[in-house]
């Protein structure tokens, strides 16, 4: 019993063209598998952007609050604690764990 094979691979235009297109796909320094890693980077590299971004704008709207004596005031009292001479803080804790 014989194996017989097909014609299309034995037709030389066939198995260059083959070649090509795997080489192509997987070993060539363009190859397909480095420009889905690099989009992979890319997309990354978008997303930190995006969330740098958006801090920005929130510092510049604190910024922009803390440029009024009563921004900078609320600021002051919220974030640092700070306190006029003849007032009392207390700080109120609550326990994250519930029984």
């Amino acid at each position: 019993m014989k194996f017989k094979i097909p014609s299309l691979f034995k037709n030389i235009y066939f198995i260059i063209i083959m070649l090509f297109i795997i080489w192509m796909l997987f070993f060539d320094s363009n190859s397909w598998l480095v420009h889905r890693e690099l989009n992979k980077k890319v997309y990354k590299l978008e997303n930190q952007k995006d969330f740098y971004i958006d801090g920005i704008k929130k510092d510049k709207e604190e910024l922009s609050k803390m440029k009024t004596d009563s921004g900078l005031e609320e600021y002051a009292r919220e974030k640092l604690f700070m306190k006029k001479e003849d007032e009392e803080i207390f700080i109120i804790e609550f326990d994250s764990i519930n029984d």
